[in-house]
């Protein structure tokens, strides 16, 4: 009888479920880490799954490179020139000048009257590039798809419907609809992003957002003091009346103006008053302002909101005094003197009076008799001054707000670049009107005040156990893996444990009667004899392969009845290296067990195979079940419940051979079975 007892070893992890995190997860979180500029060979992993980190280094790196030829593209059409880019071996500068030198082809195609499809020998990226460069410059190339090529358009061709394309066909063959590119499948079709590749036609001091099909243009320049930004991409005036934002006094009403407002005076004065800029009543001195007030031989005298008169005496009005013989009242030169009534202005006498000549920023206040600053800020709101306007004695000056600073010619400003005083304790980056602090990787920006960078302790995040196989040690802007003392070293990626195949290497301490056998962690010296009466199979396999498969069969002396009524017929040794699994959800499958030939005895009914764990089921962690594969009955060694190792076991395991309810014979075969300490 010839048995033959095949052993194979499920590889860890191969049948464990899939990994709950999906591609598009994986490859949404590359993006988003792309979008914020950080290291596509370094990110956080949201899953064990080698498939998922690639999906996430790519994607992100994908943001990066569109980024990159972005800033290549805008340089292209601002400049005309990619001379700005120095030729350095960064990946970054490559790219970004590849993405400028072909647009630049692109341009120079569209202005010789070329066509915009380039015939050169240059790559898919540069030819995609300089064709959008190309059509970007035709006229008509921007605005909304027509009414037959919007996407979804019916195909009623037959030969169309036989295509199967996804949006219009011509002749057989499928096309896109405007804004839209074939895949690499010929039918189906994707979106083109006309913002990365430059074809948008927005104006300065907008910003380009893709859409489906097209793209839209949003303004990013503030419109200025008293202007608001509507959802219409409008400026609008802002009512700072109606909205309470205006500083008008309580005596002050606020009346709205286009870009600002003003104070009007909200109390009327009666009759004899006058009202000035400020809304107060000054009393009207009607003696010197109305002509004969009162009748000949009378003088005037001024009273609050009135005037009286009286008979006239020796005594002289205003502006004038008695002569030196006190018979008539001559004029007085307010004028006369180095402390004239003009203090320090320009002045002119009249007859019982004077008139001031005032300097620039001043005013004549011909019931004072006196020159008053002028109030340039509330006279001229918003037109003097960019931010600020202070009114001073004479002229007013002009102030910026925080984050600017006042320019040359003392009316404008210009945004202060914080940056040079180092606000920042690691980076800064200087915005219009601030400026912003960030951080070196592994590190984050303080909530306390912005502008500390701290430490980011990769090993206490969500996804810190993760990172490393065994144990993680934050550092100072990083971290670094270790694993255990023996039997592992770190794998080339810095996070990973591999075993050390001590068998391989040579560093066991195995005899030469021994046989080295590797295990997750460490190795075992296996030395396995066949018992009386049997004999080791032949076979030229070496030492190690001895130590991993030995099979002994029956061999009894002539007369040796006990022997040959002995139903085991072999007898065989294995060994296999299980994990501690870190997620036991189902069992997993081991070793399998064949049988190659029935029934040895054509003229005997065909036994029935029945497979029993005899000796070593630790804790009952271990079944045997059977399965027909590819008309074949085999038996399957499974783990039903999860083992914390270290743990050593031997499972004996029979293959009992049962004809008409009586065993015939059977297979005995010895697992050595061990369970290392970790996952890894």
């Amino acid at each position: 009888m010839d048995l033959c007892v095949i052993v194979l070893l499920s590889l860890c992890g191969l049948l464990r479920g899939q990994d709950p995190v999906s591609l598009d997860d994986c490859c949404k979180d590359g993006k988003d880490k792309g979008q914020a500029s950080q290291d596509c060979t370094s990110l956080p992993l949201i899953s064990g799954s080698t498939t998922c980190r690639i999906a996430q280094e790519q994607c992100c790196a994908t943001v990066l490179d569109d980024n990159i030829c972005t800033s290549g593209i805008n340089m292209a059409k601002d400049q005309g020139s990619c001379d700005g880019l120095l030729s350095t071996s960064t990946c970054e500068t490559k790219t970004a000048k590849m993405c400028c030198e072909c647009c630049l082809l692109g341009r120079a195609a569209q202005e010789q009257g070329l066509s915009c499809d380039l015939t050169l020998a240059v790559g898919y990226q540069c030819g995609v590039v300089s064709r959008a460069c190309c059509v970007d410059r035709l006229p008509n190339t921007h605005g909304k798809p027509s009414p037959d090529l919007q996407p979804n358009a019916p195909i009623t061709d037959d030969r169309c419907k036989a295509a199967g394309c996804a949006q219009r066909c011509v002749n057989g063959t499928c096309v896109c609809s405007e804004g839209y590119k074939l895949k690499a499948d010929r039918k189906t079709c994707e979106d083109i992003n006309e913002c990365v590749l430059g074809a948008a036609q927005c104006r300065p001091g907008e910003r380009c957002i893709n859409t489906l099909g097209s793209y839209r243009c949003q303004r990013e320049v503030s419109c200025g003091t008293g202007y608001e930004l509507t959802d219409s991409n409008q400026c609008e005036d802002i009512d700072e009346c109606e909205m309470g934002t205006h500083n008008c006094a309580a005596e002050m009403v606020c009346q709205n103006s286009a870009g600002s407002f003003r104070c009007r005076p909200r109390m009327q004065c009666g009759e004899g008053f006058i009202q000035d800029a400020l809304g107060s009543c000054i009393d009207i001195n009607e003696c010197v302002s109305v002509t004969g007030p009162c009748p000949v031989g009378h003088m005037c005298f001024n009273t609050v909101g009135s005037f009286t008169c009286q008979r006239q005496s020796v005594n002289c009005g205003r502006g004038y005094h008695l002569n030196t013989q006190g018979t008539r009242c001559v004029d007085i030169d307010e004028c006369a003197g180095p402390d004239n009534s003009c203090d320090g202005h320009g002045c002119i006498n009249q007859v019982g009076s004077y008139r001031c000549e005032c300097r620039s920023g001043f005013i004549f206040n011909s019931i004072t008799r006196s020159c008053e600053d002028i109030n340039e800020c509330r006279n001229y709101p918003g037109r003097l001054c960019a931010h600020k306007c202070e009114n001073i004695l004479g002229s007013y000056k002009c102030s910026c707000t925080t984050g600017f600073k006042l320019a040359n010619d003392g009316r404008n400003c210009e945004d202060l670049n914080e940056c040079e005083s180092a606000p920042c304790s690691q980076e800064c980056a200087n915005v219009y009107g601030s400026y912003q602090c960030y951080c070196r990787r592994g590190y984050q920006l303080s909530d306390v005040d912005g502008i500390t960078c701290e430490d980011i302790d990769e090993c206490a995040l969500p996804t810190g156990g993760h990172i490393c196989s065994y144990r993680c040690h934050n550092t100072p802007g990083s971290f670094h893996c270790t694993c255990p003392a023996t039997g592992y070293t770190l794998a080339p990626n810095g996070r990973s444990c591999q075993d050390i195949d001590e068998c391989v290497a040579g560093t066991h301490a195995c005899t030469e009667a021994q046989s080295c056998f590797n295990i997750q962690g460490g190795y075992k010296c296996l030395s396995f004899d066949c018992p009386a009466n049997y004999r080791r199979s032949g076979d030229t396999r070496s030492r190690v392969d001895r130590a991993d498969f030995i099979r002994c069969v029956k061999s009894c002396l002539p007369n040796d009845i006990s022997c040959a009524l002995d139903p085991i017929l072999s007898t065989s040794h294995t060994a296999i290296s299980l994990p501690t699994f870190r997620e036991f959800n189902k069992p997993e499958e081991i070793v399998f067990l064949r049988s190659s030939t029935p029934s040895p005895f054509p003229h005997m009914d065909t036994p029935e195979i029945v497979y029993d764990i005899l000796e070593g089921n630790v804790q009952n962690s271990f079944d045997i079940i059977k399965r027909l594969d590819h008309g074949m009955i085999v038996g399957v060694v499974r783990q039903v419940k999860p083992l914390v190792g270290p743990v050593s076991t031997v499972l004996k395991l029979a293959m009992n051979y049962v004809t008409n309810g009586v065993v015939s014979h059977r297979n005995i075969i010895n697992v050595h079975i061990y369970v290392s300490e970790f996952w890894f």
